[in-house]
């Protein structure tokens, strides 16, 4: 039922706000909104009258319009004049730089969230997806004092604000290299209440249902170029379930506007195309005025008050799933409010050029400047009304829900190890189902593109079940707590979202590539809070990368690539562990830190494949402890050879290797390297702190063993090039590993055709001990393993 509409020809408040600020304009459809909305806010007992909002709404609209005066100060000067006194061509910046378009787009959103939690007296969390428009909110958080203590020190007092604009795009550095100042291009651990940084365009799309916790609200500004992205933003619907999710209330800022041309979102065919689309999907779309705070603010409370009906409607079970999601298109021009508006060069630098140097474009500026400025006498007592935390006891937008996630402490199940050939997937199956049974207050996720039965975690399958709208077999809930969807981006992005619960990704390691701009993206702004002294508190979350190259020869050689753990194994060790368990039981030991290591994402190189249990208990516990071991020595005679397996079918050839070289008498050592990236050269001292010591790493690996062959997972150029301490002696070190052959094979084949198998160990030891391999192999051996024999020589029971 509809609230009647208040009369508001006598409140002069309401005048106040009827008339505007500066660029700031209301149409009829946005003023008929504001008056429904302060009948309904004073009803729910927000306020005593309707005046009080909208006195409100007009402080709103001077915050906006003094957001958006920072902002193009922030592109153009060095310092601002907070009296509104024109500025002198040395005041501007020698070389400007923003994204000021999609800023100025940002400002009525963002203060308009921070106005509806006001209103309301709630603190909702908020999500940008584009981070570029970070200006934006540095720039009322700043006005409102919504800080953290770095930008709070610098940038409030009597210089503050002209400090923050000569920081932004300064490159200034400190000594040790990292930025000087807390501000940056996009979204990063100094921005209050921000919790990912929105460089990679589309993942906020595919993440924000899965983020708030029942109870909670989350307000996801979106953009239209990112529609261009990731498919799966659309499916949010098949996700969301009131049971377990909290309110979400996503925002399109629709500017119509890429960097060099419009996006088919800024015709009036493609909007329309967009809006049915998203229909069809199950959302509830509908467009507003984007140029207007307070139409933000009346289309943020009405889809947060639909979806919390519709949900308690199907808590009660009168509303089957799905339930159409409001979705909200702020219909605007590319940086609106200043000189350039709805043009491609708004994006970046508006004016005609620069205010420094060109008496027109300072002149410009001077022009469009004056129409934002705020008095700093009634900024100020607008500011007052709309921070009001302490007298409605509620936390500043920096400390919301989502950017203070700290789930409690893990209880960890205990499993039993085994003694027989079993798949190493099955200890991550057995341990992650007892895991979610013995923390039931953690909300669950498992992120499955396809195929989670034949990866062996059919216990995972059983307990928690598909999430589907329709359920069709025992494998299925509404409920279900599995994301399966054949989507790679969408299904990680569900488990990195979900920083308050548990959470496990498993796909084919060939595919998982598809996921590295998503997980990229997480750990470089996990690794900046680290840096920052505000490390994330999220569980760890493994990605396991099964089905692996080594196994899926019967699948062709795109399902064989090893890009995956290459690439993360590239990023600092401290947020990215990558990690081979050889066994089960060496899978088993290392999960527990898996999921303890807060802030932190494990790519788990993993075979679904039944493989021989090397490691006892105690030997699983040393290796999950230290990453490497001793598997092996025989100090019999002769020159020793180190040999380093890193893979669970590596491991097996050089046990094999390992048996000729006793059988002749040849002194070894065997080392398995589970996780190589403790033992790399730390890049800075927070990856130090979880590298190994030289003295351990020397325990392990002597200096006076210094002929070396190592058996890799991965490509061996990258293998030896982040483990190069391992590799004190070039010339006497061999490294065997994936050299992109492959083909319908099976792991044999796939062995021996990147020249990986114990026959091609051996040779490889030769090589190094500048001996004949003829000591170790047969003549019939030895013309296989060099391309001219019979290769089943080689490959007949192998691994």
């Amino acid at each position: 039922m509809s609230l009647p509409t208040p009369p508001s020809a006598d409140c002069p408040e309401y005048e106040l706000w009827r008339q505007g600020y500066g660029v700031i304009q209301h149409t009829e459809t946005t003023c008929n909104q504001v008056q429904v909305l302060a009948s309904r806010l004073v009803a729910a007992g927000h306020h005593p009258d309707a005046a009080t909002v909208y006195r409100k709404l007009a402080d709103l609209d001077r915050l906006t319009s003094a957001g958006l005066w920072l902002v193009v100060h922030m592109t153009y000067a060095n310092r601002v004049d907070s009296s509104g006194a024109p500025l002198a061509a040395r005041d501007f910046k020698r070389n400007p730089e923003g994204h000021t378009g999609g800023a100025l787009n940002m400002v009525p959103a963002y203060a308009a969230y921070l106005a509806l939690n006001n209103l309301t007296g709630k603190t909702r969390s908020w999500l940008m997806g584009q981070g570029h428009c970070v200006a934006a909110i540095d720039a009322l958080n700043v006005l409102t004092d919504n800080l953290l203590p770095e930008q709070h020190e610098r940038y409030t007092g009597a210089e503050g604000l002209s400090r923050m604009v000569a920081d932004f795009y300064s490159y200034q550095q400190k000594p040790d290299g990292s930025m000087a100042a807390p501000l940056g291009s996009h979204v990063n651990p100094y921005t209050a209440g921000g919790i990912i940084e929105g460089g990679y365009l589309g993942f906020a799309e595919l993440q924000y249902a899965h983020m708030p916790l029942p109870g909670e609200s989350l307000v996801a500004f979106l953009s239209d170029g990112a529609a261009e992205e990731q498919r799966g933003s659309d499916w949010i619907p098949r996700w969301w379930r009131a049971k377990d999710c909290g309110l979400v209330t996503p925002v399109m800022i629709a500017n119509g506007r890429r960097i060099e041309q419009r996006t088919e979102l800024g015709t009036r065919e493609g909007l329309e195309r967009f809006e049915a689309r998203l229909t069809a999907q199950g959302f509830d779309p509908f467009r507003f005025d984007g140029r207007d705070p307070a139409a933000f603010v009346c289309a943020m409370a009405e889809m947060e008050h639909s979806l919390q009906h519709q949900g308690d409607r199907a808590l009660e079970g009168e509303l089957d799933y799905p339930v159409r999601i409001p979705y909200g298109i702020a219909e605007t021009v590319k940086g609106f409010g200043f000189y350039g508006a709805g043009l491609n060069a708004a994006h970046n630098l508006p004016l005609p050029g620069n205010p420094r140097m060109d008496t027109h474009a300072r002149e410009l500026f001077q022009e469009h400047a004056s129409r934002l400025w705020v008095a700093p006498d009634e900024l100020a007592n607008s500011v007052l009304r709309l921070k009001e935390h302490e007298h409605q006891a509620r936390p500043l937008e920096r400390d919301h829900p989502l950017a203070t996630r700290n789930p409690p402490e893990l209880v960890i199940p205990s499993i039993a190890t085994r003694h027989d050939q079993v798949s190493p997937m099955l200890a991550v199956d057995n341990f992650f189902r007892a895991l979610v049974t013995q923390n039931p207050e953690l909300r669950a996720r498992v992120g499955n593109p396809d195929e989670l039965a034949s990866n062996r975690l059919t216990g995972v399958l059983e307990d928690l079940k598909h999430r589907v709208n329709d359920p069709e077999s025992a494998s299925e809930s509404v409920h279900g707590k599995i994301i399966t969807v054949l989507n790679e981006e969408a299904v990680v992005s569900a488990c990195l979202a979900n920083k308050g619960g548990l959470n496990l990704v498993a796909s084919y390691e060939a595919f998982c590539v598809k996921m590295l701009g998503a997980i990229r993206q997480e750990l470089i702004f996990a690794r900046h809070q680290k840096a920052v002294g505000r490390p994330a508190r999220w569980l760890g979350l493994p990605i396991i990368a099964t089905s692996h190259t080594w196994e899926n020869g019967k699948n062709e050689q795109s399902h064989q690539d090893t890009t995956f753990c290459e690439s993360l194994l590239g990023e600092m060790n401290d947020v990215s562990r990558v990690i081979f368990p050889a066994d089960y039981n060496s899978a088993l030991a290392v999960l527990p830190s898996v999921f303890n290591n807060r802030g932190t994402i494990s790519c788990m190189v993993i075979p679904k494949r039944e493989r021989p249990c090397v490691f006892d208990t105690s030997e699983a516990e040393n290796l999950a402890r230290n990453g490497a071991l001793v598997v092996d020595e025989d100090s019999s005679g002769g020159e020793p050879i180190l040999l380093i397996a890193n893979g669970a079918y590596q491991l097996s050839e050089a046990i094999r290797a390992c048996d000729r070289l006793r059988e002749t008498g040849t002194s070894f050592r065997l080392v398995y390297l589970q996780e190589p990236g403790r033992f790399r050269e730390p890049r800075d001292t927070l990856e130090s702190e979880v590298c190994i010591s030289e003295f351990e790493r020397a325990r392990l690996f002597p200096n006076r063993l210094q002929r070396r062959v190592a058996l890799t997972h991965m490509r061996p150029e990258v293998f030896r090039g982040h483990m190069h301490p391992l590799f004190p002696d070039p010339r006497h070190s061999r490294v065997l590993g994936y050299i992109n052959q492959g083909g319908t094979l099976n792991e044999a084949g796939m062995l021996f055709a990147n020249r990986c198998s114990w026959g091609h160990t051996l040779t490889a030891c030769a090589s190094a001990l500048g001996k004949s391999p003829e000591e170790w192999l047969s003549n019939a051996e030895l013309a296989a393993v060099e391309g001219h024999g019979d290769p089943t020589l080689i490959t007949r029971g192998l691994t």
